[in-house]
């Protein structure tokens, strides 16, 4: 099933992201946790582009997996900064193979040393290629509510955006963020720049102090002072960090709903237990209608 039918059907949707393995080796570790989040029954899920940008090869044996065994749909993440309009032509064809309908169509981060492989320098160019092979996909596109940390100013980075939409994405997604004042002000800008496909509401549940780091370098998200509190509070104990984490995490999508935000994605991890965690603590407020 297409995403862009999901969220135009549903009052609020919930996902989950899951990556697939770095090496074979981790197979079976990788298909048992995002199995088990899948029998959540979460809306969706996605599943991220190989680990630190590699084949895809495990991202659609993980989504297929998924989508054919439990039901669940699956968005694909691809790709193309490290990759040739060739490699990416083959990966649309073994998507559309496996019977993947949704795409989450991303530029990737700049390999170490800068080098790449010059066919791709921004996301746009991948979902016109995409595109042009017909209406096959959903595709789903990145967007970075306190602004990409590469844009000069966020006022250029909401016009960059507006290019990607144009170019033929159903849905965004947004990177993580931690204060949702942040995500209220981006979200009243891109409407008024003439976005208008619907915009999913990222959110991270940090369950130990040091996924602080990466987090915030990926994301370039700035951490409210009481998040701030709760980490020097709580990071040493690894249970009491992660029910913290999973609590501020849910209150965040509480407040999402209660402002009318109504479709969140979970980047879990891979972790079942924080994604029934997420799940558990709202479980009758996804249930409410008007």
């Amino acid at each position: 099933m297409k995403i862009r039918d999901i969220l135009q059907q549903k009052k609020t949707t919930l996902s989950f992201e899951v990556f697939p393995p770095k090496t074979s080796a981790g197979w079976d570790s990788v298909t048992h946790a995002t199995e088990e989040i899948a029998r959540l029954r979460p809306d969706f899920m996605s599943v991220t582009y190989g680990a630190g940008g590699g084949t895809s090869e495990y991202t659609v044996d993980i989504a297929k997996n998924l989508q054919d065994s439990l039901g669940v749909p699956m968005l694909a993440h691809l790709t193309c900064v490290s990759s040739t309009k060739e490699d990416v032509r083959r990966n649309i064809e073994l998507y559309q193979e496996k019977g993947i309908e949704n795409i989450m169509a991303l530029r990737g981060d700049i390999p170490e040393g800068g080098r790449t492989a010059h066919d791709y320098h921004h996301a746009t160019e991948l979902i016109d290629d995409i595109r042009a092979l017909g209406d096959h996909f959903c595709l789903g596109g990145a967007c970075y509510p306190e602004g990409h940390p590469e844009a000069k100013n966020r006022r250029d980075d909401l016009i960059f955006l507006k290019q990607k939409v144009d170019a033929g994405l159903d849905f965004l997604t947004t990177q993580m963020f931690f204060n949702n004042d942040m995500f209220y002000n981006f979200l009243y800008r891109a409407r008024d720049i003439g976005i208008r496909v619907p915009i999913v509401a990222g959110i991270m549940p940090i369950t130990n102090a040091r996924q602080i780091r990466r987090s915030i370098a990926l994301s370039g998200s700035e951490l409210p002072e009481r998040f701030r509190a709760i980490i020097d509070r709580f990071g040493s104990d690894d249970n009491a960090m992660k029910q913290a984490g999973i609590i501020y995490a849910s209150e965040q999508i509480i407040d999402l709903l209660a402002h009318d935000v109504n479709n969140i994605h979970v980047y879990s991890m891979n972790k079942p237990d924080v994604a029934k965690g997420i799940q558990d603590a709202l479980s009758d407020i996804l249930n409410t209608e008007d």
